[in-house]
């Protein structure tokens, strides 16, 4: 839970620092990106503020959304025939494991991450500067689904 108040916190500042509106729509998307674990799409984040702002337009969430990310405080997770995803509680490159059935996205805990772009540098000559790590699997609850 504090993890979501910092997240939030971080990226209000940010529109702060860059001298950006903060209305009440702004917020609210501000507040879903913070704390959903689940890395909604537009069309999620859209659906979700519906019942406190009936007039948002997905076009707008859009525009809100690559402000952000325009920000430095969203990551962009995009899939080849699939609505683009976002995550606002971890802003910076990191593995994601995709479920193959029902597209649910998770970030696994790696832990030899760090050295697995250190020895890819090493190896390499390169300086990596980003990198996108994902895994596709089928989730529990599908597993389940189809037992």
């Amino acid at each position: 839970m504090q993890e979501s108040r910092d997240r939030y916190k971080a990226m209000v500042d940010k529109l702060k620092e860059h001298n950006h509106k903060l209305t009440p729509q702004r917020l609210a998307i501000i507040r879903i990106l913070s704390e959903s674990k689940e890395h909604p799409s537009v069309e999620d984040i859209s659906r979700r503020l519906q019942r406190d702002f009936p007039g948002v337009s997905e076009a707008t969430v859009y525009r809100n959304v690559l402000l952000i990310k325009s920000l430095g405080e969203v990551l962009e997770i995009g899939f080849a025939g699939e609505s683009t995803h976002y995550d606002g509680r971890k802003p910076h490159p990191h593995p994601h494991i995709v479920c193959i059935k029902c597209r649910k996205i998770i970030d696994p805990d790696l832990q030899s991450l760090k050295e697995m772009v250190e020895e890819i540098t090493e190896e390499s000559g390169f300086e990596v500067v980003t990198y996108r790590l994902d895994f596709f699997g089928i989730c529990p609850g599908c597993r389940t689904m189809n037992a």
